[in-house]
């Protein structure tokens, strides 16, 4: 049996993952961390102890990569408190992917 092909937006998404840990794995490696599994259900807050400046930090790196094509103190801003402290990896990826393929379309 062949192997099934990966969806395009599921090698999107892969690629996304894979930058947005890079990005991490940078902000946190001020913090000594080095050897952290980032995946889509890792959190930010409960799993890798993110304040909001790291948050600041990480809507700049974002911003560097992506440009304007990805806003992520818009996509934190239709948030509520509860829905920023459980968010994942994953959520930050879904949205990514959906700016720039929004980007894309316009």
């Amino acid at each position: 049996m062949k192997p099934m092909e990966p969806t395009a937006a599921h090698a999107d998404e892969e690629a996304v993952l894979a930058d947005i840990r890079g990005m991490l794995l940078t902000l946190l490696e001020e913090y000594g961390e080095e050897d952290l599994e980032i995946g889509m259900t890792t959190t930010f807050n409960r799993d890798l102890e993110l304040e909001s400046i790291d948050l600041v930090t990480l809507a700049g790196l974002l911003r560097e990569h992506y440009g304007n094509r990805v806003n992520f103190a818009e996509f934190l801003a239709g948030m509520e408190f509860e829905e920023i402290i459980e968010l994942t990896v994953g959520r930050l990826v879904e949205h990514v992917v959906h700016s720039l393929k929004a980007a894309e379309a316009s």
